[in-house]
C-alpha cells in the first residue's frame, strides 16, 4: 500500500459544490479538503486543498496558510513553515495562480497527527476577503507486526500503532473469514502518547492464510499475511517405485505372451 490514504467522499462533494457554483446557489470561493487522510509514519502526505470560485470570479493576490490546529503558536504553522515544520513541507504547485493550495508534509511524525486547516487571503475584482476550509484529520500508523509469538508457537498476534480513534479496528481472518481474537487493552500510562497500540490474537489450529488487516470504519488502512502450514503432519513422499513395478507388471505379461508365441511358431 502506499504511504497515505485519503478515507473520504470527497470527490462526490466536489461534484456538488461545483454544481451549485455552475447554479449559482453557492458563495464565490470554496476551499475543498478531504475530512481525513492516513499515512505511514515516516513517509510523505499530502495534505489537499483545492479552490473553487463561482464563474463570474476571477482571482487575484492570493495568501495562503495551513495551520495545525492544536498547535498554539505561529512557530508551529506548517504553512510557511515554521518551526519543527521547517524544511518538511513543501507546496505541491508553486504557482501563486493554481487552484491547488495542497502542501506536501515529509517524514511524518506522530506530534504531527490531528487536524489540518487551509486559510486564504484572497483578493478579486473589487474584493478583498479572508476564507478557510473544513479541518483535515491527519492519522498516523506505524508498521503492522504479524507473527507466531515467542513464548506459545500456536498463538499467532497481530500488533499495530495508530492516532488514537474510535473508529479505527484491528481484525484477524482465516482463509476470507473474520476469527474471534483475543484483545490486549491499552494501558492506562500510555494515555499521555500520541498513540494507541492495538493487539489482536487467535490459537491457529488450521494451516492456511491468516491475514491481519486494519479499518477505519469500512477504509482499509493497512494489512498483513502469514502462511500457517499444520505442525504434526507427516508428509510422506511420492512412491515412485511403488508406481513403476505397477506399470511393469502389464508389460512383463506382454512380453511373456509374444515369446510363447514365437516359440510356438
Amino acid at each position: 500500500m502506499g504511504p497515505s490514504l485519503k478515507l473520504t467522499t470527497w470527490g462526490q462533494t466536489q461534484l456538488m459544490i461545483l454544481y451549485l457554483l455552475v447554479s449559482g446557489t453557492c458563495c464565490l470561493v470554496t476551499v475543498l479538503q478531504p475530512p481525513v487522510i492516513m499515512s505511514a509514519l515516516g513517509r510523505a502526505v499530502v495534505l489537499q486543498s483545492k479552490l473553487i470560485l463561482s464563474p463570474d470570479e476571477k482571482l487575484g493576490q492570493t495568501i495562503l496558510y495551513w495551520d495545525h490546529l492544536k498547535g498554539d503558536l505561529e512557530s508551529d504553522r506548517p504553512w510557511p513553515s515554521l518551526g519543527r515544520y521547517k524544511s518538511r513541507v513543501a507546496l505541491m504547485d508553486i504557482n501563486k495562480d493554481s487552484f491547488n493550495k495542497s502542501i506536501l508534509l515529509k517524514n511524518v511524525q506522530w506530534a504531527d497527527s490531528g487536524e489540518y486547516r487551509c486559510k486564504l487571503s484572497i483578493v478579486t475584482e473589487g474584493k478583498r476577503f479572508r476564507t478557510q476550509g473544513k479541518p483535515t484529520l491527519l492519522m498516523v500508523y506505524d508498521s503492522m507486526i504479524f507473527n507466531i509469538t515467542a513464548h506459545d508457537d500456536s498463538l499467532l498476534c497481530c500488533e499495530v500503532k495508530v492516532t488514537r480513534d474510535p473508529g479505527v479496528v484491528l481484525s484477524i481472518f482465516h482463509n476470507g473469514s473474520k476469527l474471534e481474537t483475543g484483545d490486549s487493552a491499552p494501558e492506562e500510562a500510555a494515555a499521555a502518547l500520541p498513540y494507541v497500540t492495538l493487539s489482536k490474537s487467535v490459537h491457529v489450529r488450521d494451516g492456511g492464510n491468516y491475514e491481519c488487516q486494519l479499518h477505519l470504519n469500512a477504509d482499509l488502512i493497512t494489512k498483513s499475511s502469514f502462511h500457517y502450514y499444520q505442525s504434526g503432519v507427516k508428509v510422506f513422499p511420492e512412491p515412485w517405485a511403488l508406481y513403476g513395478s505397477i506399470l511393469m507388471v502389464p508389460i512383463t505379461v506382454l512380453l511373456g505372451l509374444i515369446i510363447v508365441e514365437k516359440c510356438r511358431s
